[in-house]
C-alpha cells in the first residue's frame, strides 16, 4: 500500500499566523513527546515514520510549499508537485497519474489519501494499514475511515452505512453522505450510526486510472501537469466518492479531531502562551501567540485567542474565531516565510511617488544553506549583516563577510550567499518595478563551485 498526504490550504482560518505562503500545517504550536514546539506536517509525519509508513508515503503539494516542507521534514521526503491549487479532485487525480506514470506503481496496489494536517492518536494508522485488506477482501471500488462522533457536529460530513447489517471484521457497506447537516439533523445521524467522514480515501490504483480514462484525462504525469489549469476546481468527494457506488467504510473509535479553526487548535495547544507577554491569572481558557518582537499583555478577559505575527493582529473570541476566513480581504501578500535555508519577515514595504519601491526585510539563513546564484533585473540590494559569518559571491568573486559587514548588490548583478555559522541581515530591496524579473544560474552551491572555478570551496 502506498500513503499520500495532501497538503493544501490558503492559510485564511488561522489568521495572522498562517497565510498564502505558510499553511496552518506549517505552524509550529504543538508539542511532541520531548515538550518540543512542532508542525501539524512534523507531527503527522513523525506519526507515518513511527508506524513504519515512512517508506511508502508520498506528499502532495504546490510548489509555493516546497521550500518549506523540506525546511520542516527534510529534503528526503518524496513530493507530488502540483502547478497550482485546485481542489483535492485534481490533486488526487495528479498523484494517481504520477504513481503510475512515474513512480510505476502496480495498478491493483492500494492508494491511502490522507489529509496532512488530522490530530489523531498513533493508533490511527492501523486503521489506516488495515484498509489495503479491506480492499482486497471487500473487493470495494473505495474504502474510507470513518470516525465515531463523540457529538451532534455540524462542522463535518457525515457517512451512512446501510441499515441492518452485520460488520464483517469491522467494515461496513456506505449507503450514502450528509455534509455538514444541522446539529438536530446530526442527532438523527447518530442514531443511525453514522460515522463523520475524516477525509481518508483510499482505492486500487487502476481504479482512479480508468476513472481519468472515461474523463479523457491524460493518464501520464508530465502530460496531466500541462493540462492541470483544465481540471475541475471540484472536491474528491463530489467528483468521485458520491458517483461510486461500491464503497465500505472502517469505523474508528479513537480521539481524532481537525483542528482548522482557533479554537480547536488552542484545545490541544500544550501551553497558553508562545511568545513574549502577559496573561494575566484571571484570564481562563486563554491564549496568546505571538511571533512578534514587541510583549503583548492581555488582561482580564477569557475564552479568547490573541494571535500576533508580521501580518497582522487578531482577537477574538474562541466561538467566534472560525468567522475569521470571512473578514480576511486584506490587499496584501504575505509577511513571514519559511524558506529551506531559512525565514524572511518583511519589516516595511514603502511605495513612492516616483514609482520606486523599497522593501525592508529581515533574512535568517542557516549554517551550511546557502541562497541560489541569480541575479535581479529590476531591483539593487543592501545587506548589512547583523550576525554570523558568512562566504558571499558577486560576480564570481568571493568574499568571506561577518556581522558588520554592508553589502551593496547593483541590478543585474550575480550573487550569492552561503552561511558558515547561522547567519541574521537586514536586506533593503529598492526597484522600480513591482514585479522583479529574477535570473538564477545554479540553485546549488558546488553547482556554483564546478562553473564558477575562481571559487575557493570550504
Amino acid at each position: 500500500m502506498r500513503i499520500v498526504l495532501l497538503s493544501g490550504g490558503s492559510g485564511k482560518r488561522l489568521w495572522p499566523l498562517s497565510n498564502d505562503a505558510r499553511s496552518k500545517q506549517f505552524l509550529k504550536v504543538l508539542e511532541n513527546e520531548d515538550q518540543e514546539l512542532v508542525s501539524m506536517v512534523q507531527r503527522v509525519w513523525g506519526q507515518i515514520s513511527d508506524n513504519g509508513l515512512a517508506d511508502s508515503s508520498y506528499i502532495a503539494t504546490g510548489k509555493a510549499q516546497i521550500e518549506m516542507m523540506h525546511s520542516q521534514i527534510g529534503p528526503s521526503v518524496p513530493l507530488i508537485i502540483e502547478p497550482e491549487r485546485r481542489d483535492t479532485f485534481p490533486a488526487i487525480a495528479l498523484t494517481a497519474s504520477y504513481l503510475y506514470s512515474v513512480a510505476n506503481i502496480d495498478l491493483d496496489e492500494v492508494i491511502a489519501i490522507l489529509p496532512v494536517d488530522p490530530y489523531v492518536e498513533g493508533h490511527f494508522f492501523y486503521a489506516v494499514k488495515q484498509l489495503e485488506a479491506t480492499i482486497q477482501q471487500t473487493q470495494a471500488d473505495l474504502a474510507l475511515i470513518g470516525v465515531k462522533p463523540t457529538y451532534p457536529s455540524a462542522k463535518y460530513g457525515y457517512i451512512i452505512p446501510e441499515r441492518e447489517q452485520e460488520a464483517s471484521d469491522g467494515v461496513l457497506k456506505v449507503s450514502h453522505f450528509q455534509e455538514k447537516p444541522t446539529e438536530e439533523a446530526a442527532v438523527g445521524l447518530i442514531e443511525q450510526h453514522a460515522l463523520w467522514n475524516c477525509g481518508v480515501f483510499s482505492f486500487k490504483l487502476g481504479y482512479l486510472i480508468n476513472i481519468l480514462k472515461e474523463k479523457g484525462y491524460p493518464i501520464q504525469y508530465e502530460q496531466l501537469v500541462e493540462q492541470y489549469h483544465k481540471l475541475p476546481k471540484i472536491s474528491f468527494d463530489y467528483e468521485v466518492v458520491e458517483k461510486t457506488k461500491n464503497i465500505v467504510v472502517v469505523p474508528y473509535a479513537g480521539y481524532w479531531k481537525d483542528l482548522g479553526t482557533w479554537n480547536t487548535l488552542t484545545e490541544e495547544m500544550g501551553q497558553s502562551q508562545i511568545g513574549r507577554g502577559t496573561i494575566s491569572e484571571d484570564c481562563v481558557n486563554t491564549h496568546l501567540v505571538n511571533e512578534l518582537e514587541i510583549p503583548v499583555t492581555v488582561l482580564g478577559v477569557s475564552n479568547v485567542v490573541v494571535a500576533a505575527s508580521p501580518d497582522g493582529i487578531l482577537v477574538t473570541d474562541k466561538s467566534a474565531s472560525p468567522r475569521i476566513k470571512d473578514f480576511i480581504n486584506y490587499d496584501q501578500g504575505p509577511m513571514f516565510e519559511e524558506r529551506e535555508w531559512g525565514w524572511v519577515r518583511i519589516l516595511d514595504d514603502e511605495r513612492y511617488e516616483d514609482g520606486r519601491t523599497v522593501i525592508t526585510k529581515r533574512v535568517a539563513v542557516k549554517a551550511g544553506r546557502n541562497f541560489s546564484y541569480l541575479m535581479h533585473l529590476n531591483r539593487e540590494e543592501v545587506w548589512t549583516v547583523v550576525k554570523g559569518e558568512g562566504e558571499f559571491v558577486q560576480n564570481g568573486v568571493p568574499m568571506k563577510v561577518k556581522a558588520g559587514n554592508v553589502l551593496h548588490i547593483p541590478m543585474k548583478t550575480l550573487h550569492s550567499l552561503k552561511a558558515i555559522s547561522d547567519m541574521e541581515m537586514i536586506v533593503v530591496h529598492s526597484g522600480y518595478s513591482d514585479k522583479d524579473k529574477v535570473m538564477e544560474l545554479y540553485s546549488t552551491w558546488s553547482e556554483m563551485s564546478e562553473h564558477c572555478l575562481n571559487i575557493s570551496m570550504r
